[in-house]
Parts: C-alpha cells; structure tokens; sequence
C-alpha cells in the first residue's frame, strides 16, 4: 500500500493518508482503490473503532485529483467514477463500528465527503484549520454523496450556502454548525477521538427548525427566493452547476441521481475550462513557492490606495511592514484603513492588535535602512519615480530588493537612474488588493534571475499567484484590457448607451462592463495608461476620455464619470432613456480588440506561453473564467473565423481591428495542443 497505512492501537484502528510524491493528500482514483482494498480488511475486525487522519502537515485533504477531470470526457465514465467513490464511502460508513476524521488544515471537496461519511468529526483548534466543499468553483457540485449527507447534519440553508458557495469554514465556525462534533488543540486531538469511540454518543444531526426549509411544502418556495441571488452571481448559460445544486436539492435527489447530474456537469464546456483556470492557478502556486525567501521586512513608498492596501495585505500576512508618504494626512488615512481591514478580517482582538504593530506608519523614511524589499507605489510618471529610486539606491542596504507598481511603464527606464538595476523588479499589484489575486513579476533587460527569484517567492508567500512577464508597454494585463476600454468607449461616442455597453460585456461573461470598469479604476489612471500605451502601441485616445477628466468627472472616486454615484459610491440609476444603436456589433468590437491584443502580446513574448495569458487575464481582470481566458477562447472559436471577423471590421471600423501578425503564426496556437495531450 503506498498511500494509506493500517495500524492498530489495543481495540481501535488508525488509518493515515499521506499520498506519495504529493505535498498534499488528493483522492485519486488509486487513492480511492487502495482505500476500498483496506475496507475489505477492516469488515473483517472487531473494533471499537477507526479513527481517519492525515500524515501531512499542509492539511486533512484537498479534495480529488483535478488533473484526473481533463482526462475524463465522458458523461458516462464521469458518473461511473462518481459512483465509485460513493460506493467507497458507503463502505466506510456502514462499517460496524464507530468511525473519527481527525482533521487539521484543509478538509476540502471529496475530503469533507469523506469526513461526512464518518460517523464523527473533531477539528484541530486553529485559524488554519478549514472545512468547506469548493466543487462550485469548478463547475461541479459535490459527487461523493456529499449533497445528500450535509443538509441533515448541518441544516438545510447552511448546507446550501456552502455548496453554492463554496465557502469554508473554520474549525469554530463548523462546530457551531453542527459540521464537526468537536474542536480540540493539536495535542489533544488523538485523545478527544479515542474518547469519541469510548463514549460512543448519538452522531450530530442538525435541530428540527434548521430541516423545517427542506420540508415538502416548503422546497419549491425556498428555491424560489434563492434563485435571485443566484442568478446575480452565476448566469445558467454560463454557470449551471449552482442551478444543478438548487435542484437536486429541490428533489432531495439519491446518489444516484447526485452521480448523474456530477457526470453531465464535469465534461461541460464550463467545467472544463472552470478546471483548466483552477489548474493554471496552481502552477502559478508552485512557481511563489518553488523557492524560499528572506523578506521579513517590506517598506512601502506612497500610502495612497494602492500603496496602502499592498502594505495592509503584507501586513496581514506576517511581514513587518512600514508605510512612507510626504503627507501625513495620508498615512493618517492608510492606518484607519488598516485597522478597520484587519478587524474585518481577523476578527480576534489580539491578532488584530498584532498585525497593527507589524504595520508602522514612517513619514521620515526610516524603515529604509532595515527593509528587505521597497515596493514603490507612487504617481504613474517617469521623472518621479526615477528621482525616488535614485535617492532609495542610496539609502537601503545593497542585498535590498528593489520593486516598482508601476502597471505601464517599461522598466528600463525607471531603472536607467539606478547604478544597479539588476535588483530592480516590476510587482504589478491590481486593485483590489483583497481580491485580485493576480501579481505580475516585471522582467527588465538587465533584471537578475535571483531578483525575480526573490520577488515570486515574496508574491507567493502573500498568498498571491506571481506571472512572468516581459518589460513592455503595460506589460500584459493593461495592455491587453486597454484597447477593450477605449472600444467601449468609442462605442459611446458614437452614441451606443453605457448601460449597453456594459449590458454586452457582463452578458458574455465579464464580471463587470468596461465602462462601469473605467469608472471604478479611475478615468485619470485609465486614461494616464492609454496615453504612455497609444505612442508605442499606436493606440488611439478617444476624445470624450479626455473631456471628462478634465472636467474632473473620474469616476466613482469623485462621484461621477460616465455614471453618476452616490456618497457611498453606489452606481445611480441612468436616469434619461439611452440610445440603443442596434446595428452596431457591440460585444464583437469589445472582445475582438481584446483577443487582437491577447495575441500580439504572445507573438511579442511578453509571456511565455498560451497558458500565461489565459492566466493573466483570468486572475487579473476576471475575463470570463467559463470560457477559460482568452486564448482558451480562441481556440473554441477558431482561429481562422476570429481573423476574417477582424478584418470585417477593420474595413467597417478601421485600422484598429487589423488582425495582428501573430494570427498567422500557426506555432503560437499549438502549445495548446501539446496542454491538451
């Protein structure tokens, strides 16, 4: 057996996972078999139970092996497989004792199937530990009995909120819920299962009024209120897998049913590419910790925005962190946001307390001399940011990184005031810092291997996913996205309302419209990049850009932009009937620039693959990740189809839908064969 080992301990089993050549325990379809074949054992014995653990450090499990998903692209081979692991699972649960899931760490997906299926479950006592069944995010909803065994144990609307969600829980937050029978500190845990077996008392069940939702009368009327919601965040066309979860449970569905339904989902276009995102993700997870670090301080230059919630995010995740601006008003501003950041987020009083002594304000600059890494993040202009890197050459140690947030301008020129400028990287952060997990790792000409070494293990140790990119005009991300803005744009000048600009972005899968998006990042910035963009790039700055900033309408930081907002920053209704041009092929002028843009940026290796701007514009903007990312997207289209659209429209519209040189280079779009096999 090379994954599960058996031991047993006076009248008690103990069965560990610690899945070979794996830092973390996924259940493969060998994982599941050799669990099945130690069932056969276990049958045989008399027990006064079996306790379930893990032998890895990182967690409990993860869930199934996603890369064994791509390789299935049968509806019927998927339900057999979802079958089988019920079947195992059934298994342990009707054995005749007793059975404990010791879990720490993750306890994810077919790992809390596998838990539910115990007949208890302690939790270790700390922040880390996390319970919760993510398969939504995959396109799938839980297959391993786990829709059928969670409403009875926890509640019918927590069950749900869960499966729709996706969200975990801490080890608390599950004991309040009923997921777990039990939270107990690392050294006790073993003990408190021993005693579970010991005592032997009556499994959790959820109380009378948390299963009243799921009586007859009641289902169809719940799953009525419920859709709304639903709807908001996951269009049906685009996400079924949240609409599949509201009706098995409508119909208290069996396994079978469960099986089926997991089955069609998994080799759905939108599962398939939700997957091919997940799995992108990963790789970039392995690239932030493919190497160590020795960062432990981080100064961070310029407390506006995004100079402050980068120095916030550090912060919260273990690094000192001191934040310099000329203003102290600024830095007053940057601390009341800290504060109010961490109180949401770590909700203990004392890690709160303890996070606010990692994060120190320093007008005067003296957390210079003792930082590891200097983020710089002031104004988006040449000269200023050249002036700051040469007084911080000066001033930090020299095995200090050096690290730019510029999201548009070539390295080599900031680095030409630098005597040095192979410790000088580019980490482009997007805002929200919270949310966007994406950071792109800015390669300059003369950037050091160990400086980007040093500054992707950084962005991983924060929790976020670092993507190579080549130092060019806005890099990957905001080269890419800006010509989608200035089409919409466009698209309004000509007289096509906002709303149905947007209206055709968000229905194709944007989590947000262009227009709704410029005016969120700030008409200023958007339109600071596409002037330092439109000398290299040649791209073309509409005029009506222009005229509202300098009207000073930039967007929902001012209160009005293209749409009006309130106090709150709350977007207003338009209040005038907007002209609706319906002869002009909003969506297709939209997402061609984009995917023009999406293949000059591989044929000019600003990335270093297919997979890397699917990636980056995934992770970076939210492109609509059911569609897997743009060249992901592509690829379903055609190429050759997208190339004759482009050139419609570039004889219609003009020069700027010229299909880029890069559609007729047939190498570019292989790699994704070579993904595929």
């Amino acid at each position: 057996m090379s994954h599960w080992h058996l031991d047993y301990h006076g009248d008690h089993a103990l069965l560990t996972l610690d899945v070979q050549g794996q830092s973390a325990n996924v259940l493969s379809q060998e994982v599941l078999h050799e669990l099945d074949k130690h069932l056969d054992e276990l049958e045989t014995k008399v027990l006064a139970g079996l306790i379930i653990r893990s032998g890895k450090t990182s967690g409990f499990i993860a869930g199934a092996d996603v890369r064994e998903f791509e390789s299935i692209d049968d509806p019927a081979r998927a339900t057999e497989f979802a079958r089988q692991g019920q079947q195992v699972y059934a298994r342990l649960s009707g054995l005749p004792f007793a059975t404990v899931a010791v879990i720490h760490g993750f306890c994810l997906g077919g790992g809390l199937e596998l838990a539910l299926a115990c007949t208890y479950r302690i939790a270790r006592d700390d922040p880390g530990t996390r319970l919760g069944l993510p398969e939504v995010r995959l396109g799938i909803h839980p297959g391993f009995a786990g829709t059928v065994r969670l409403p009875p144990l926890v509640g019918d609307l927590v069950a749900l909120d869960m499966m729709l969600t996706g969200r975990a829980l801490s080890a608390r937050e599950a004991r309040r819920r009923g997921l777990v029978d039990e939270v107990a500190p690392e050294r006790h845990l073993l003990n408190a299962a021993v005693a579970f077996l010991k005592k032997h008392p009556a499994p959790g069940r959820a109380p009378w009024y948390r299963r009243v939702p799921a009586w007859k009368p009641l289902r169809q009327g719940v799953v009525k209120l419920m859709a709304p919601r639903v709807r908001r965040k996951a269009h049906p066309d685009h996400y079924p897998a949240p609409w599949r979860i509201l009706d098995l449970w409508r119909e208290q569905a069996t396994e079978e049913r469960e099986a089926e339904s997991l089955g069609e989902l998994l080799v759905s276009r939108s599962s398939r590419n939700l997957v091919h995102v997940f799995l992108l993700g990963e790789t970039l997870k392995r690239l932030g910790r493919a190497q160590g670090h020795d960062i432990e301080h981080v100064h961070v230059v310029g407390a506006g925005v995004m100079g402050a919630d980068i120095a916030i995010w550090a912060a919260s995740k273990g690094f000192r962190v001191s934040l310099q601006d000329r203003e102290p008003e600024i830095l007053a501003r940057a601390v009341k946001r800290a504060h109010g950041f961490f109180k949401s987020k770590l909700k203990d009083a004392r890690a709160v307390q303890e996070a606010m002594d990692r994060f120190m304000p320093d007008l005067a600059g003296h957390g210079l001399k003792r930082a590891d890494l200097v983020i710089e993040a002031i104004v988006e202009k040449v000269g200023p940011k050249q002036e700051l890197f040469r007084m911080l050459e000066q001033k930090v140690r020299p095995q200090a990184l050096l690290a730019s947030n510029t999201s548009s301008i070539p390295l080599e020129v900031i680095g030409e005031s630098l005597k040095d400028p192979s410790r000088l990287v580019g980490l482009h952060f997007f805002n929200p810092v919270a949310k966007m997990q994406l950071v792109e790792i800015v390669r300059g000409a003369k950037t050091s291997e160990a400086a980007l070494a040093r500054a992707r293990a950084f962005t991983g140790a924060i929790e976020r996913l670092p993507l190579d990119v080549k130092s060019s005009p806005g890099f990957l991300v905001n080269r890419i996205l800006m010509p989608y803005l200035l089409e919409a744009v466009k698209l309004v000048e000509e007289g096509v309302g906002v709303t149905t600009v947007d209206q055709a972005a968000t229905q194709f899968g944007m989590p947000m419209g262009p227009i709704e998006l410029a005016d969120t990042v700030g008409l200023d910035i958007c339109l600071s990049v596409a002037e330092e963009l439109s000398g290299p790039l040649q791209v073309e700055v509409p005029a009506r850009l222009r005229e509202l900033v300098g009207q000073g309408q930039l967007g929902r930081k001012s209160g009005r932009g293209f749409y009006a907002y309130d106090k709150r920053g709350r977007r207003q209704k338009t209040p005038a009937p907007e002209k609706i041009a319906v002869d002009v092929p909003v969506t297709e002028r939209l997402v061609l620039r984009l995917l023009n843009e999406a293949v000059a940026c591989l044929r000019e290796g600003v990335v270093a693959d297919a997979n890397a701007v699917d990636a980056g514009m995934v992770y970076g903007t939210g492109f609509a990740p059911f569609l897997g990312g743009p060249m992901r997207y592509i690829e379903s289209l055609g190429v050759t189809g997208i190339s004759h659209s482009l050139y419609r429209l570039a004889q219609e519209y003009g020069p700027r839908f010229n299909p880029d040189t890069g559609w007729s280079r047939p190498e570019l779009f292989h790699r994704r064969a070579a993904d595929k096999a």
